[in-house]
């Protein structure tokens, strides 16, 4: 068997997941040393959320702080989350982007690619993964986990075996809502290993309280690697403590080969700052208690924030549980996907409409239309052709890869960026996934510019600013 490898989340998803990607560069530069001597398999910092936190709410350069993590970590993987076609943006984005995205995440420091997409469908993944061995990067192709008629476990060693056929060198079980048991773990990881030949990582979730013990069973069944997050930072929505599963496992066959006592000083470091993040009211109390509903309803953590946040626009916070008994009705009417960035934001978002206008589908989200229309990509379930008639009326269907309607877009919105805005290459990938956001913090930063130069200029000159 061997050792059970750790992927240490505390950078990336633990953060997501309890403060709403609020974690600043500065907050992580000091413990990263010492981090990258602990001995993990990798260290997830980058993808996900963190690229639209960085500009929108910290005013950071997100390719700045991966250089930053990178200059500080020399010996461990760095990993990152990347949505497929839609990168980690919320639309489908031609192939040139896509190409070029990988192409400098690579090149600024990012080692494994965890790769995914919320609908399972391969065809969305194909142009990350094969940009991802041309630029010498690690696929870590990722099964979006849930629940549901089709969701056997034959379903998800055929689409590994699938990913491994396309190039994969990893294959992660990505269960974003809590949802995998501890015996249904089992069993997967197991048919897994017999199925492919490289090695399986889990992800999951502590939302429901499973997930040290799907860990645990996971690890009994072979899987190679998991993902934990360091104990401040840990339970809730995030990962399950990363001390607790290493004393676990001390001794046994599966022995990580991490010491508690390298663990304690990253712990240390990161306890005041949850006392700062709790203090603040970053840390959402609501976040860190388990919730076995989400087994029921299947909502992982973030989408429950932004259900409670948009029923509290509307004033109707008596309306939660409504719409998280209308969430599974709205999923099933289109066939069923993982509920995972972007398709959770789209169900739960029109099971709220369903919920305030008392009348299903009275009103539909654009996104909506895109889901059941295909958009997105193909459903694992077929969609009622009524019910899409419905929905897109005379629309015709999408029955190709989205993508493959795309023109290439990196030349025209290079030129879409205003004169003197644009410092570095990586820039024009800002802009392609976060237009707005992208130029108001790019203006920030050449106003910030422009202070400094100022202030160096009357230093010189011996002119004191107050």
């Amino acid at each position: 068997m061997g050792k059970v490898k750790i992927t240490e989340t505390v950078l990336r998803d633990s953060h997501q997941s309890l403060i709403a990607t609020r974690m600043t560069t500065d907050e992580m530069l000091p413990i990263l040393a010492e981090m990258d001597k602990v001995g993990y398999h990798s260290l997830e910092a980058w993808g996900g959320a963190t690229f639209d936190s960085c500009m929108r709410f910290l005013n950071e350069d997100p390719w700045e702080r991966l250089r930053k993590i990178r200059a500080e970590v020399k010996n461990t993987k760095l990993q990152m989350l990347f949505r497929g076609q839609n990168i980690l943006g919320y639309r489908h984005y031609s192939d040139d982007v896509v190409e070029y995205f990988v192409q400098k995440s690579i090149a600024n420091g990012i080692d494994i690619l965890r790769i995914f997409d919320a609908l399972n469908d391969p065809r969305n993944l194909k142009t990350a993964i094969n940009a991802t061995i041309k630029e010498g990067g690690h696929v870590q192709a990722a099964v979006s986990y849930t629940t549901g008629p089709v969701f056997t476990t034959e379903y998800y060693t055929t689409y590994a075996k699938q990913l491994e056929e396309m190039g994969a060198n990893s294959i992660c079980i990505k269960d974003m809502a809590g949802l995998l048991k501890p015996y249904d773990a089992y069993e997967l990881v197991k048919a897994m290993k017999e199925t492919v030949k490289i090695p399986i990582q889990l992800h999951t979730h502590y939302t429901s309280g499973l997930a040290s013990m799907t860990l645990l069973k996971a690890i009994e069944a072979g899987v190679d690697v998991v993902d934990t997050a360091i104990s401040p930072m840990a339970l809730g929505t995030s990962q399950p403590p990363t001390e607790a599963l290493v004393a676990t496992l001390a001794g046994t066959e599966y022995d990580t080969g991490i010491t508690l006592e390298s663990l304690d000083r990253i712990t240390k470091y990161f306890t005041p700052l949850r006392e700062k993040y709790l203090e603040s009211g970053l840390m959402n109390t609501k976040a860190l208690k388990v919730d076995v509903n989400a087994l029921i309803y299947q909502v992982p953590g973030g989408m429950l924030s932004n259900l409670m946040s948009q029923l509290k626009q509307a004033g109707k916070e008596d309306k939660l549980t409504e719409v998280l008994e209308e969430v599974p009705r709205v999923r099933a009417d289109v066939g069923y996907p993982p509920l995972v960035t972007p398709s959770s934001q789209i169900v739960g978002t029109q099971a709220v409409f369903n919920v305030l206008n008392g009348e299903r589908y009275k009103m539909v989200t654009k996104e909506f239309k895109g889901i059941v229309r295909g958009e997105y990509g193909k459903a694992a379930v077929p969609i009622d052709p009524e019910f899409v008639k419905k929905i897109i009326g005379d629309e015709q269907p999408i029955t190709y890869r989205p993508a493959d309607a795309l023109e290439p877009e990196i030349e025209k919105l290079r030129a879409a960026i205003p004169a003197g805005l644009i410092e570095q290459e990586e820039d024009v990938l800002s802009y392609a996934l976060f237009e707005q956001v992208a130029l108001k913090f790019f203006e920030y930063r050449k106003a910030q510019k422009y202070n400094l130069d100022a202030q160096h200029a009357n230093a010189a000159s011996g002119v004191h600013t107050i």
